[in-house]
C-alpha cells in the first residue's frame, strides 16, 4: 500500500481529496431520489379480463396475491389412496425439485443485488524482509574487489473500501428486479403444485374408472360367449342360422378386442402415476392393481366467487411478477446512459519494523471519488436498453396471453362440469330403466316366458348401459379436478 498524505503536517482544513468527498456525498444525498427509467404501475388491464359475468352479476377481479392458502381439493375426493399419492408426487417429483432449486438461485441473486448496493470493504496485511548483497570493483586503479550487505523490511496492515454511489437508480433496479423474479419463481413452484397435483388426480380417476370398465366389459364378454353358445345350439336344432351365429360371434369379439385398449390403459397409468410421483414405471402396480370404486365427489362444489380466479391463479402471478422484473431491468439499461460515480478509501499503518506500525507517523490513508462515464460506446448501452423495452414488451404480451388463457380455462371447466353433472343425471335414468328391464326379463324368464338368450341380451343391455355411466362418472370427477385446476386450487404457500 503506497502512503499518501492527504494533508500538511498541522493543517485543520479538509485536504482537496476530501472536500471532493464529502461533495460526493452531498450531491448523492441531493439526487438519490433521481432514479430513471420507467416506474411500474402494474400489470394492464386486460380486455374483458377484468370482470367476469356469472348468471348476470358482473363482479370485479383485480390481480392481488391470495389472503389464505388454497385449499387440498382432493381431501373433499374422501380417498385415501389418491391424497397419498398427491402426496408423494409433491414431496419426490424432480420438476418439484427443479422449481425449488430454482427459486433458492432467485433468492441468491437477490442477495447478491442487495449486497452490491453495500460498500465493499476489505482487509491486507504485509510483512516483507529481505538481504541483499552488493558488490563493486574499483576497475580504475585495478585495487580488488568490495563488498556490503544489508537487511530491508517493511510491514504493513490496512483496509480498503468502495461503494458506487446510485445516483439514477441503477443498482435499486436491479434490486426490484431480482426480488420480482423471487416472487415469480415461488409463484412457479405454486403453479407446478397445481398441474401436478391436478395430473395425478385425473391419472387416478382414469385408472379407476378404467379398472371398473374393464370388470363390466369384461362381465358382458362372458354373457356373449354364453349368447354364442347357445345361439351355435339353435343352429344345430334348425332353430336358428348361420347368420344368426356369424352376427353373435362377431359381437363376441369385438368386445373381447375392446378389453386389449382398456388393459393398455390401466398399464399406462400404473407407469404414469409411478413417473408422477418420482418412481420408475411399474413401482406402483402391486398396490393399485386391485379395482377400486372413484373417488366420490362431494356432495356440493364450491366455485367461491370468480374473482378469485385472477387473484389466486398462480400462473397469472407468475406473469405478472416477470412483467415487474424486465420493468425494472429497463430501468436498470436506462442508468446505464449515465454517468457513475463511486467513492474509494483506503486506511492503514506501515512500518520498517513491527513496534512503527501503530505510531503517529505510520498512519496512512486516502479518500478518492471517481467519476466513470462511458459516453461514447457506439451504441451499445442504447442497443441493450432497447432490447430490455422488448424483453418488457413480450411480459406485456404473455401476462395478457396468460390472464385471457386463464379466463377461458375457468369458462370452459366450469362449462364442462356442469354438462357433465347433467349427462350423468340422464345415464343415471338409463341405467335405472335397464335395471328395471332386466329385473322383467328375470321375472319372465322364471315363469317360462322368455328365454336364456333374450334374458342375457336384456342383461348385456343393462351391463351396458352402467358401462356407460362408468365412464360418464369417470369424466365427471375428472371435470371437477379440471375445475379445480382452473380455479387455481391445489397449492400450500409456504412459510
Amino acid at each position: 500500500m503506497k502512503s499518501v498524505r492527504s494533508s500538511p503536517p498541522g493543517s485543520s482544513l479538509p485536504s482537496l481529496p476530501m472536500r471532493m468527498a464529502l461533495a460526493a456525498f452531498a450531491m448523492a444525498a441531493g439526487v438519490a431520489a433521481c432514479a430513471v427509467g420507467p416506474k411500474y404501475e402494474g400489470p394492464p388491464l386486460v380486455a374483458h379480463a377484468d370482470h367476469l359475468v356469472r348468471g348476470g352479476e358482473e363482479v370485479t377481479a383485480p390481480v392481488n396475491p391470495p389472503v389464505h392458502p388454497a385449499g387440498n381439493w382432493w381431501e373433499s375426493l374422501g380417498d385415501p389412496e389418491l391424497e397419498r399419492l398427491i402426496k408423494l408426487a409433491l414431496a419426490d417429483s424432480p420438476d418439484i425439485d427443479a422449481a425449488e432449486a430454482r427459486l433458492r438461485k432467485a433468492r441468491s441473486v437477490a442477495r447478491q443485488q442487495r449486497a452490491a448496493q453495500l460498500p465493499k470493504i476489505s482487509a491486507d496485511a504485509l510483512a516483507l524482509r529481505s538481504n541483499a548483497s552488493l558488490s563493486s570493483s574499483d576497475s580504475s586503479s585495478g585495487s580488488g574487489n568490495g563488498s556490503s550487505s544489508g537487511d530491508l523490511e517493511f510491514y504493513n496492515l490496512g483496509f480498503d473500501a468502495s461503494w458506487e454511489i446510485d445516483f439514477f437508480g441503477g443498482s435499486r433496479s436491479s434490486r426490484r428486479a431480482a426480488g420480482a423474479q423471487v416472487e415469480a419463481s415461488r409463484a412457479e413452484l405454486e403453479d407446478l403444485h397445481v398441474s401436478l397435483a391436478a395430473e395425478v388426480g385425473r391419472v387416478y380417476v382414469g385408472l379407476r374408472g378404467q379398472q371398473q370398465r374393464l370388470g363390466l366389459l369384461q362381465h358382458s364378454a362372458d354373457m356373449e360367449r354364453e349368447i354364442l353358445g347357445l345361439t351355435e345350439q339353435r343352429r344345430s336344432r334348425g332353430v336358428a342360422s348361420d347368420f344368426d351365429v356369424e352376427r353373435t360371434r362377431a359381437q363376441y369379439e369385438n368386445t373381447r378386442a375392446l378389453l386389449i385398449p382398456l388393459q393398455q390403459g390401466i398399464q399406462e397409468a400404473l407407469d404414469g402415476l409411478a413417473v408422477l410421483t418420482g418412481r420408475a414405471p411399474g413401482t406402483l402396480d402391486e398396490e393399485l392393481t386391485q379395482a377400486q370404486p372413484l373417488p366420490q365427489l362431494p356432495a356440493s362444489v364450491d366455485v367461491d366467487d370468480p374473482a378469485d380466479i385472477l387473484r389466486r391463479r398462480p400462473d397469472i402471478r407468475a406473469a405478472e411478477r416477470r412483467l415487474a422484473a424486465r420493468t425494472s431491468i429497463v430501468g436498470r439499461r436506462t442508468a446505464d446512459l449515465f454517468p457513475k460515480v463511486s467513492l474509494l478509501g483506503s486506511v492503514g499503518f506501515g512500518g520498517n519494523s513491527t513496534s512503527q506500525l501503530f505510531s503517529d507517523d505510520s498512519l496512512i490513508w486516502l479518500v478518492a471519488p471517481v467519476l466513470r462515464w462511458t459516453f461514447l460506446d457506439f451504441g451499445g448501452n442504447k442497443a441493450r436498453l432497447n432490447e430490455a423495452e422488448a424483453d418488457r414488451d413480450e411480459a406485456i404480451a404473455s401476462y395478457k396471453s396468460t390472464v385471457l388463457g386463464a379466463l377461458q380455462d375457468a369458462e370452459t371447466s366450469l362449462s364442462r362440469f356442469g354438462n357433465r353433472r347433467q349427462s350423468v343425471v340422464t345415464l343415471q335414468r338409463v341405467k335405472s330403466s335397464a335395471d328395471r328391464a332386466a329385473e322383467l326379463a328375470q321375472q319372465r324368464r322364471n315363469a317360462g316366458a322368455l328365454s336364456q338368450i333374450d334374458f342375457l341380451d336384456t342383461e348385456r343391455t343393462r351391463v351396458s348401459a352402467e358401462q356407460d355411466l362408468a365412464q360418464s362418472q369417470t369424466e365427471l370427477v375428472q371435470s371437477f379436478i379440471a375445475l379445480q385446476k382452473s380455479l387455481g386450487l391445489g397449492w400450500e404457500r409456504g412459510t
